[in-house]
């Protein structure tokens, strides 16, 4: 099979660095046009610049989420150059948190305004172009968290299970007009946000013990699962979360398949 991405017109959100970056670079290495957003323009400036040296298609346009009209500010510059908008990626979103006797409040709000409500903003924003045109791919970033949360992870738990719901209702909302959404959940993929590489060598070995594969996942391993879900190959899957998570608590101890002579 063929995945076959070239000029489809693609935006990813917070995508200046981490699993985003790799996201926004993997579908243009693939021939998409992509346009990147994010809220930091020294990051958009250097993506720019990657953009260039490669000769890939796309804009660099700076958006906050959070706020209705600057979703809506680019999805209209995007209709407005490109006459259409096949793929969205919402993969813009944030973590952090403490137990919930401690949580502060603005740290809940900034989880639900980033994670659930950008989510909500931006298909909001991009559902009417996709209705036009009788298609489109909506992909929503989740996480392990809206499966099994961790302890100090309410507001992050909660913010990803909401997108889950949320995604399930837009595809039901959204099939008539063959329009399919789904979402992502990735397990432990070191970044800048969540800091595992920074971890002890007693925390990661205890982290990598939940792992029927027993490595880090890559944000390429997000970015190809997107690619594919992005594609006309994916066309029949909707309304569903996608665990690429190397099989985190697939099975009770995967461990000891690791510890077998």
């Amino acid at each position: 099979m063929l995945i076959d991405l070239r000029n489809k017109v693609s935006i990813v959100t917070g995508a200046g660095r981490g699993i985003g970056n790799e996201i926004a670079r993997t579908l243009a290495a693939e021939g998409a046009i992509v346009v990147i957003t994010d809220i930091r323009q020294d990051l958009l400036d250097e993506a720019a610049a990657e953009w260039q040296r490669n000769g890939w298609s796309g804009l660099q346009l700076r958006c906050d989420v959070r706020e209705a009209k600057d979703n809506k500010a680019v999805v209209e510059a995007v209709d407005k150059a490109f006459g259409r908008i096949d793929i969205l990626v919402n993969n813009a979103g944030v973590a952090g948190g403490a137990r919930v006797e401690e949580l502060a409040e603005d740290t809940w709000d900034l989880n639900m305004d980033v994670n659930l409500k950008g989510t909500f903003l931006m298909c909001q924003a991009v559902i009417p172009v996709m209705k036009r045109q009788r298609s489109g791919r909506i992909l929503n970033a989740a996480s392990f968290a809206a499966i099994v949360p961790s302890i100090g992870g309410a507001a992050y738990a909660a913010s990803k299970s909401g997108v889950e719901g949320l995604t399930r209702v837009l595809a039901g909302e959204l099939g008539a007009h063959e329009i399919t959404v789904n979402c992502y959940a990735p397990g432990m993929i070191p970044t800048g946000m969540n800091r595992f590489a920074e971890r002890t060598d007693a925390e990661k070995n205890r982290l990598l013990d939940t792992l029927t594969l027993r490595r880090w996942g890559s944000p390429k391993d997000v970015a190809n699962l997107i690619c594919f879900l992005a594609s006309d190959l994916a066309s029949y899957i909707t309304g569903t979360m996608v665990d690429v998570s190397g099989g985190k608590f697939a099975t009770q101890m995967p461990w000891i398949a690791h510890r077998e002579p």
